[in-house]
């Protein structure tokens, strides 16, 4: 499968897992098992519940996805 396959949602952390694993839900409501990405354990970024990630999920296994990048909060 080419990387250019993969489908890029938005969601937001739900519930934090051992071995870098999150619940996240995604824009459409649906819940989905995510991993990190291996840049994102590289570089140590931390995410907690309820930030809101970028997703890349396989358009054969659409319940998994890996997070590809944390989203910058929005000024409250």
């Amino acid at each position: 499968m080419a990387k250019e396959d993969s489908i890029e949602v938005q969601g937001t952390i739900t519930d934090v897992l051992p071995s870098s694993m999150f619940r996240v839900e995604i824009e459409t409501g649906q819940r989905i098992l995510a991993h990190l990405s291996g840049k994102l354990r590289v570089r140590y970024v931390k995410i907690v519940k309820g930030d809101r990630v970028l997703v890349e999920m396989s358009p054969y296994d659409l319940s998994r996805g890996r997070i590809v990048r944390r989203l910058r909060h929005e000024a409250a």
